[in-house]
């Protein structure tokens, strides 16, 4: 139960035991919210704030019990599928519970600082063995700074290391005061160009720039890593205006994140539309040339 000054926050996954957020052994909390749409993002169940339902076609049954059932009508059988109107539905998951092909799930549930951190601290024995510790990833964790704030704080009073994964999108003010408790910043660079940032992600990649050009100058620990994606900046011929921005910000070092399909049924279960259905994954073999000119340029470029 939350105190009424505690801050809450809607969180989607906690993942224990990564060994690819940060160093050592990690607690991941996934937050949901994202002011970013990049095409290619392999949760977008995390770009809404709210609650969500998600249908997986595989195990459904047809038996539009959720239909029928649904207090605000929010569930709707169309094109022969179940689909959800977040404009109308609550997150009450009642619809879900009384699936009796487990079709239906909900993504994101509500939580106080104090029981995540209770859950986080938890494994203290393994981030001390290996000089881990706890991310904080999304969705976007800037896009609930009181949360995300108030849960790194709590975790720095317990000795905890802590890193956030960001895109940079959010105010001077709130990025400011959300890094403030952060070790590492894990900072996501989609594009060099702001056109074609825009483009894929539909924000300016302006404001990310310049917050992590503060960060790296406050001596915070900033790892910039860019997703390369098949067609959007893959080109050999992209990686000088990368390595301007990121020497422009103060950053030598990138790591480069080879495009995966992990998280393509997740638009169908969420009846979005994806238009990267169907595109080869990249691995590390195909970037050779790609993390070559990196290095040319005067950037360590690394997997």
């Amino acid at each position: 139960m939350l105190s009424e000054n505690e801050a809450a926050g809607i969180v989607f996954n906690i993942q224990k035991f990564s060994l690819n957020d940060g160093p050592g052994i990690r607690t991941v909390v996934f937050l949901k919210g994202c002011p970013l749409r990049c095409r290619w993002c392999a949760n977008p169940e995390s770009q809404l704030p709210n609650v969500q339902v998600m249908w997986d076609s595989r195990t459904c049954l047809h038996c539009l019990r959720c239909v029928q059932n649904c207090p605000h009508r929010a569930v709707l059988h169309q094109d022969d599928r179940i689909r959800i109107d977040y404009g109308l539905c609550s997150g009450c998951g009642d619809c879900a519970a009384q699936c009796p092909g487990h079709a239906l799930t909900v993504e994101g549930d509500k939580m106080s600082v104090s029981h995540v951190l209770k859950i986080c601290l938890q494994d203290r024995d393994f981030y001390e063995e290996s000089r881990g510790g706890v991310t904080l990833s999304g969705g976007e964790v800037l896009s609930q700074p009181d949360f995300a704030g108030a849960l790194l704080t709590a975790l720095k009073a317990e000795g905890i290391h802590t890193a956030i994964e960001t895109a940079g999108f959010a105010t001077e003010n709130v990025f400011k005061s959300v890094i403030r408790s952060a070790d590492l910043l894990l900072f996501d660079i989609k594009h060099w160009d702001p056109v074609r940032h825009k483009a894929g992600t539909g924000v300016s990649n302006e404001v990310p720039l310049r917050n992590m050009q503060y960060a790296i100058s406050s001596g915070k620990e900033v790892l910039p890593r860019l997703p390369v994606i098949p067609g959007f900046n893959d080109a050999l011929s992209d990686v000088p205006g990368f390595a301007a921005r990121l020497k422009q910000a103060g950053a030598y070092r990138v790591q480069l994140l080879p495009f995966h399909q992990f998280g393509e049924n997740k638009y169908s279960q969420l009846g979005m539309d994806y238009v990267y259905t169907g595109a080869k994954a990249l691995h590390e073999e195909d970037l050779e040339d790609y993390q070559k000119t990196f290095i040319k340029e005067g950037i360590e470029a690394f997997f």
